[in-house]
């Protein structure tokens, strides 16, 4: 069998590879039923969807024919670890920061991964963003997530 393009090939077993891990991790949790899911029936559902469309890449990579085989180019480092930091940044800071303070940060961070930085850009994500997040998650959900620094909370 012929891998006639490395791109598709390799984001597609990828793709399999993360689906049947998420939705094998998800067979930990209880699934409960379609009326009253528990928490492993949305992990579970996505990474099985994500399996079949990781097969359904890579068996467009075995079976189609690319032009000059669609290689893959050097791996891009430097928007790598800053999408990666942005995302440990997140993590650490929005229990410290609050929501209103660290998605702009985060956000900040992962627009200088790209070649392009525009501040008005950056400014209408952050604000529409946070806006979003903020009745969704916590207006909407009810989740329990600071929206200011904690130092706020006195």
């Amino acid at each position: 069998m012929k891998i006639k393009s490395q791109r598709d090939f390799w984001s597609g077993l990828l793709f399999l590879v993360v689906g049947v891990a998420f939705a094998w991790g998800a067979t930990n949790y209880s699934f409960g039923t379609s009326a009253r899911p528990g928490p492993g029936y949305f992990p579970f559902g996505l990474g099985i969807l994500l399996a079949l469309m990781g097969g359904l890449v890579l068996f467009k990579a075995l079976t189609l024919e690319s032009e000059g085989g669609d290689p893959i180019g050097d791996i891009a480092w430097r928007p790598l670890i800053i999408i990666i930091a942005a995302i440990v940044v997140f993590g650490l800071a929005l229990p410290r920061l609050g929501m209103a303070c660290t998605l702009p940060l985060t956000i900040l961070l992962s627009s200088l991964a790209g070649r392009e930085f525009h501040w008005l850009d950056w400014l209408i994500s952050s604000v529409v963003l946070t806006v979003g997040s903020w009745a969704l998650f916590i207006l909407g959900l009810k989740l329990t997530i600071p929206l200011w620094p904690i130092y706020f909370n006195g």
